[in-house]
């Protein structure tokens, strides 16, 4: 039985197969599920849970949805819960990073550019067993972005032990790493041990 991501976001899509590589992971658009889950949650866990369940009901499938955000100290936590809206609803990738860098104008020292993505992962089956699971990445916001990997926050998103934002490495070392390779890594056991149907390997 495959499992169905619910994100219509085609990087996370990539990525998450990319992690999951010896599991079946399916699409919304693969199995002809139009839906667009508000969300409404105050915590990434509760987000994730959200898109999850519905995703769950609407499917018939075992769905694993995340929800995954910037934290930014000097911003006393944000974009936080409102990454994917941050400076405005209509902004795309590369105006929520150049909202952000703006924002940081006035904290130049790398020790004041402390920042983190958190990711909540949370699988449902449309009989209501659950799992979830959350991963961090700790790092800090660059003085400019650089980069063409990844998505999102991806260009400004300093790592300091490799001297390169997200978006200069490559897949293998970034999903060492990530904040969503986290999460995944430690949900693997609780998928094998709640919903055996999906017979992942050991």
């Amino acid at each position: 039985m495959a499992l169905l991501l619910a994100s219509n976001n085609t990087g996370k899509l990539r990525e998450v197969r990319l992690l999951l590589a010896d599991l079946g992971v399916a699409s919304p658009a693969d199995l002809g599920i139009d839906l667009d889950v508000e969300e409404t949650g105050q915590t990434f866990a509760a987000n994730a849970e959200l898109k999850a369940r519905a995703f769950a009901a609407a499917s018939g499938y075992i769905a694993l949805a995340d929800d995954s955000g910037l934290e930014v100290d000097a911003l006393n936590g944000a974009p936080g819960v409102r990454s994917a809206r941050y400076g405005a609803p209509d902004l795309d990738d590369e105006g929520r990073y150049l909202h952000l860098l703006s924002e940081l104008q006035s904290y130049p020292e790398p020790s004041q550019r402390i920042a983190r993505f958190r990711c909540a992962i949370s699988a449902i089956s449309p009989d209501g067993r659950q799992c979830r699971a959350e991963g961090t990445c700790e790092g800090q916001i660059a003085q400019s972005p650089a980069g063409s990997n990844g998505f999102g926050y991806d260009p400004v998103f300093l790592v300091p032990d490799h001297n390169a934002t997200m978006a200069q490495l490559d897949a293998a070392i970034k999903n060492s790493l990530s904040h969503r390779a986290q999460a995944l890594a430690a949900i693997i056991p609780l998928l094998k041990s709640t919903f055996p149907e999906l017979n992942i390997s050991p």
